[in-house]
Protein backbone atom coordinates (compact mmCIF):
# COMPACT_ATOMS: atom_id res chain seq x y z
CA UNK A 1 0.00 0.00 0.00
CA UNK A 2 1.31 3.55 -0.80
CA UNK A 3 0.44 6.52 1.91
CA UNK A 4 1.67 10.16 2.13
CA UNK A 5 2.77 11.55 5.18
CA UNK A 6 1.58 15.05 4.84
CA UNK A 7 4.37 16.74 6.88
CA UNK A 8 7.58 18.97 5.52
CA UNK A 9 9.05 18.07 9.59
CA UNK A 10 11.76 15.90 8.86
CA UNK A 11 11.82 14.53 12.34
CA UNK A 12 8.40 13.47 12.01
CA UNK A 13 9.17 11.79 8.72
CA UNK A 14 12.17 9.94 10.21
CA UNK A 15 10.13 8.93 13.45
CA UNK A 16 6.89 7.60 11.55
CA UNK A 17 9.37 5.90 8.95
CA UNK A 18 11.16 4.01 12.12
CA UNK A 19 7.81 3.28 13.30
CA UNK A 20 6.21 1.82 10.46
CA UNK A 21 9.09 0.34 8.65
CA UNK A 22 8.64 -1.68 5.30
CA UNK A 23 4.97 -2.60 5.84
CA UNK A 24 3.72 0.37 3.50
CA UNK A 25 5.35 2.30 0.52
CA UNK A 26 5.84 6.19 2.71
CA UNK A 27 5.84 8.91 0.47
CA UNK A 28 6.50 12.64 1.72
CA UNK A 29 5.40 15.81 0.35
CA UNK A 30 8.69 16.20 -1.18
CA UNK A 31 8.17 12.80 -2.99
CA UNK A 32 5.05 14.28 -4.25
CA UNK A 33 6.85 17.67 -5.29
CA UNK A 34 4.33 19.38 -2.73
CA UNK A 35 6.19 22.55 -1.03
CA UNK A 36 3.52 24.57 0.41
CA UNK A 37 2.62 25.09 3.53
CA UNK A 38 -0.86 23.73 4.94
CA UNK A 39 -2.63 26.10 7.07
CA UNK A 40 -3.06 24.58 10.08
CA UNK A 41 -5.97 27.22 11.24
CA UNK A 42 -7.92 25.40 13.65
CA UNK A 43 -8.36 25.21 17.47
CA UNK A 44 -8.51 21.59 18.08
CA UNK A 45 -5.65 19.01 17.09
CA UNK A 46 -7.75 16.76 15.26
CA UNK A 47 -9.23 19.45 12.50
CA UNK A 48 -5.92 20.57 11.40
CA UNK A 49 -5.00 16.68 10.87
CA UNK A 50 -7.81 16.42 8.71
CA UNK A 51 -7.44 19.62 7.60
CA UNK A 52 -4.03 18.79 6.41
CA UNK A 53 -4.85 14.69 5.08
CA UNK A 54 -7.96 16.37 3.34
CA UNK A 55 -6.01 18.91 1.20
CA UNK A 56 -3.15 16.39 -0.04
CA UNK A 57 -6.62 13.75 -1.22
CA UNK A 58 -8.14 16.58 -2.84
CA UNK A 59 -5.34 17.76 -4.65
CA UNK A 60 -3.74 14.48 -5.29
CA UNK A 61 -5.86 11.59 -5.35
CA UNK A 62 -3.46 9.77 -2.79
CA UNK A 63 -4.47 8.20 0.08
CA UNK A 64 -2.90 10.41 3.20
CA UNK A 65 -2.06 10.36 6.59
CA UNK A 66 -1.54 13.56 8.25
CA UNK A 67 -0.93 14.68 12.55
CA UNK A 68 -1.13 17.58 14.52
CA UNK A 69 0.66 17.09 17.70
CA UNK A 70 0.57 19.14 21.37
CA UNK A 71 2.35 19.42 24.67
CA UNK A 72 -0.12 20.02 27.14
CA UNK A 73 0.81 21.35 30.08
CA UNK A 74 -1.16 21.39 33.60
CA UNK A 75 0.30 24.05 35.02
CA UNK A 76 -0.20 26.21 31.85
CA UNK A 77 -3.55 25.70 31.45
CA UNK A 78 -3.13 23.18 28.60
CA UNK A 79 -0.44 25.45 27.03
CA UNK A 80 1.14 25.05 24.49
CA UNK A 81 -1.72 22.75 22.42
CA UNK A 82 -2.58 23.09 19.48
CA UNK A 83 0.11 26.45 19.11
CA UNK A 84 2.90 23.75 19.97
CA UNK A 85 4.88 24.38 16.91
CA UNK A 86 4.86 28.15 17.08
CA UNK A 87 4.72 28.85 20.82
CA UNK A 88 7.32 31.56 20.29
CA UNK A 89 6.41 32.95 17.01
CA UNK A 90 5.64 31.64 13.41
CA UNK A 91 9.11 31.11 12.77
CA UNK A 92 8.99 27.91 14.72
CA UNK A 93 11.95 27.91 16.30
CA UNK A 94 11.91 24.74 19.19
CA UNK A 95 14.80 26.08 21.16
CA UNK A 96 12.75 29.41 21.44
CA UNK A 97 9.19 27.01 22.05
CA UNK A 98 11.69 25.04 24.90
CA UNK A 99 12.96 28.41 26.47
CA UNK A 100 9.50 29.79 26.86
CA UNK A 101 7.64 26.80 28.71
CA UNK A 102 10.82 27.04 31.26
CA UNK A 103 10.40 30.68 31.55
CA UNK A 104 6.66 30.14 32.27
CA UNK A 105 7.43 26.88 34.12
CA UNK A 106 10.32 28.42 36.39
CA UNK A 107 8.48 28.69 39.90
CA UNK A 108 6.06 26.07 39.21
CA UNK A 109 5.89 23.36 41.70
CA UNK A 110 3.61 21.02 39.31
CA UNK A 111 5.62 20.34 35.90
CA UNK A 112 2.95 18.02 34.69
CA UNK A 113 2.22 17.47 31.25
CA UNK A 114 1.24 15.43 28.34
CA UNK A 115 1.93 14.59 24.78
CA UNK A 116 -1.20 14.66 22.46
CA UNK A 117 -0.79 13.57 18.99
CA UNK A 118 -4.02 12.64 16.61
CA UNK A 119 -3.09 11.17 12.85
CA UNK A 120 -6.15 11.84 10.25
CA UNK A 121 -6.32 9.58 7.36
CA UNK A 122 -7.68 9.66 4.02
CA UNK A 123 -8.43 6.21 2.60
CA UNK A 124 -10.45 6.29 -0.47
CA UNK A 125 -11.99 9.30 0.17
CA UNK A 126 -13.16 7.70 4.04
CA UNK A 127 -12.15 9.99 7.36
CA UNK A 128 -10.26 7.95 9.83
CA UNK A 129 -8.75 9.50 13.72
CA UNK A 130 -6.17 7.82 15.83
CA UNK A 131 -5.00 9.12 19.26
CA UNK A 132 -1.88 9.00 21.35
CA UNK A 133 -1.04 10.33 24.56
CA UNK A 134 2.51 10.02 26.23
CA UNK A 135 2.05 11.16 30.27
CA UNK A 136 4.91 13.04 32.21
CA UNK A 137 6.75 15.74 33.30
CA UNK A 138 8.69 18.90 32.03
CA UNK A 139 12.35 18.73 33.54
CA UNK A 140 14.10 21.96 34.82
CA UNK A 141 16.40 21.97 32.19
CA UNK A 142 17.18 20.52 28.47
CA UNK A 143 18.40 16.58 29.18
CA UNK A 144 19.62 15.02 25.94
CA UNK A 145 20.90 15.40 22.16
CA UNK A 146 18.24 13.13 20.79
CA UNK A 147 14.62 13.53 19.33
CA UNK A 148 13.04 16.75 18.39
CA UNK A 149 10.91 19.40 18.88
CA UNK A 150 10.60 18.77 23.25
CA UNK A 151 11.85 16.09 23.56
CA UNK A 152 14.88 17.20 25.67
CA UNK A 153 12.49 18.66 28.48
CA UNK A 154 10.18 15.62 28.68
CA UNK A 155 10.37 13.18 31.09
CA UNK A 156 7.84 10.39 30.26
CA UNK A 157 5.94 8.83 33.34
CA UNK A 158 8.33 5.45 34.54
CA UNK A 159 11.80 6.59 33.07
CA UNK A 160 14.64 8.44 34.27
CA UNK A 161 15.43 9.60 30.47
CA UNK A 162 13.92 12.24 28.74
CA UNK A 163 12.42 11.69 25.08
CA UNK A 164 15.45 13.38 23.95
CA UNK A 165 17.98 10.90 26.02
CA UNK A 166 15.93 7.57 25.31
CA UNK A 167 17.13 5.29 22.07
CA UNK A 168 14.39 5.90 19.39
CA UNK A 169 13.38 2.16 19.84
CA UNK A 170 12.02 2.59 23.42
CA UNK A 171 10.49 6.35 22.37
CA UNK A 172 8.53 4.72 19.86
CA UNK A 173 7.02 2.25 21.82
CA UNK A 174 5.79 4.51 24.40
CA UNK A 175 5.40 8.38 22.74
CA UNK A 176 2.49 9.63 21.87
CA UNK A 177 3.42 9.49 17.96
CA UNK A 178 4.13 6.11 18.78
CA UNK A 179 0.59 4.97 20.01
CA UNK A 180 -1.25 7.03 17.54
CA UNK A 181 1.00 4.95 14.22
CA UNK A 182 0.47 1.53 15.75
CA UNK A 183 -3.36 2.15 15.99
CA UNK A 184 -2.93 3.47 12.34
CA UNK A 185 -0.94 0.28 11.46
CA UNK A 186 -3.67 -2.38 13.33
CA UNK A 187 -6.51 -0.17 11.25
CA UNK A 188 -4.74 -0.98 8.15
CA UNK A 189 -3.98 -4.52 8.20
CA UNK A 190 -7.47 -5.22 9.31
CA UNK A 191 -8.01 -4.16 5.63
CA UNK A 192 -5.71 -6.59 4.06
Amino acid sequence: MKLVFATHNLGKLKEVQEITGNRFQLLSLADIGFAEDIPEPWPTLEENALEKARTIYRRFGLNCFAEDTGLEVEALNGEPGVLTARYAGEHKSPDDNINLVLQKLQNAANRRARFRTVFALVLNGNEYLFEGIASGTITLQRQGEGGFGYDPVFLPHGYAQTFAQLPAEVKNQISHRGKAMQQLIQFLRQLE
